[in-house]
């Protein structure tokens, strides 16, 4: 990532505002997260966050007809769930979807209020508070129970896009969004949704730029003519930085090979739940693999603090509520985790 930002800078320095280079970096990212997600490039736009692709799509939806349910599922990143519920100013009904007493979401949840009235069903592929999840499985079952009432499905795959194999087609959803400085290796301030082709031509977002228009090189201030792709559903001017970090990261990704990732991530993350539950940790993190992400989640009495004494001690992590989070990626191996528990074993009294 060092080294793209450097050469943006350089080019930058150089040349001045190289837009026919900048331009061709954003497709770039655009083709290379179409191969990861098993999208066609036409589908995927590239936005300035996951905010920002769920925006676009929230504002090409008609809530003012008989469909103005939206379900969203209690997983769901604040973000998200704040777009949703501003959009009740435009006659959406906001129900959420809650977890059963394992903290998890069954299929079976959807199926009680997933109906004819139901615009849109929210999903986050990963919880961002404990690392549970939704399986394929179940996704498909939630996609295919939404389809036959002819309602959407989004899919927010922050929280496990780069760590996971995630096949949109396969999984039968609508939409998804993402970002890419996780489990990507990018940066902040971009973004990417994917929206199948079958429904880019029936959602015309009022949130747009040149960016979102057939021609953009058109320069036409009288008309709103959006893109035939998925590419209506970005702005302005590319997050062209950002892009930088997320062209590298992404070619990184691909050429390691995200199954081969993934089966990494599931043998550490099998390894350091083997070591929380021989310490005698909390793990708030389900330990079927089925039903967790590449993140685990831990019980604190005062994460906040415990956040701060591992770093000091070269272990970063983070927290959400009253959980410490760790995550693992592909560079990481055996002796991470057992450093990590060794600053926990020191820290246990932090510990829930």
């Amino acid at each position: 990532m060092r080294l793209a930002i450097d050469d943006y800078m350089d080019h930058r320095v150089a040349v001045g505002a190289d837009w026919d280079l900048w331009v061709a970096r954003a497709e770039s990212v655009r083709d290379k997260m179409a191969r990861l997600l098993n999208a066609k490039r036409d589908e995927i736009a590239i936005t300035a966050s996951a905010s920002a692709g769920i925006n676009a799509l929230a504002t090409a939806l008609d809530f003012s007809g008989d469909r103005t349910k939206v379900l969203v599922s209690n997983y769901e990143f604040p973000t998200s769930g704040q777009i949703w519920h501003a959009q009740e100013r435009r006659g959406a009904v906001v129900e959420h979807v809650a977890e059963d007493v394992s903290g998890l979401i069954p299929p079976e949840h959807f199926a009680d209020l997933i109906d004819e009235r139901t615009r849109i069903v929210v999903l986050s592929h990963v919880c961002y508070r404990h690392g549970g999840k939704f399986s394929d499985e179940s996704i498909r079952a939630i996609a295919e129970m939404a389809h036959r009432q002819g309602a959407y499905v989004i899919l927010d795959c922050f929280q496990s896009v780069g760590a996971q194999a995630i096949d949109v087609k396969k999984l039968g959803v609508d939409f998804a969004v993402g970002g890419m400085y996780k489990y990507l290796l990018g940066t902040a301030g971009s973004g990417f949704l994917y929206a199948r082709q079958e429904r880019i031509a029936d959602l015309v977002p009022t949130a747009s730029g040149w960016f979102a228009q057939d021609d953009v090189g058109a320069m036409n201030i009288f008309a709103n003519e959006p893109s035939r792709a998925a590419s209506r559903f970005q702005a302005g001017t590319p997050p062209v930085l950002s892009c930088y970090a997320a062209d590298a990261g992404l070619e990184i990704i691909l050429e390691y090979g995200v199954e081969a990732i993934a089966a990494r991530v599931a043998e550490l993350t099998r390894y350091a739940l083997n070591r929380f539950t021989a310490e005698g940790f909390t793990v708030m993190t389900p330990a079927d693999e089925r039903s967790r992400g590449p993140m685990l989640a831990l019980k604190a009495q005062d994460p906040s603090t415990l956040v701060a004494r591992l770093i000091e001690q070269g272990v970063v992590t983070s927290y959400r509520e009253s959980n410490l989070r760790a995550g693992f990626h592909f560079y990481n191996d055996k002796s991470d985790t057992d450093r990590l528990v060794d600053a926990l074993r020191a820290n246990r009294d932090l510990l829930a």
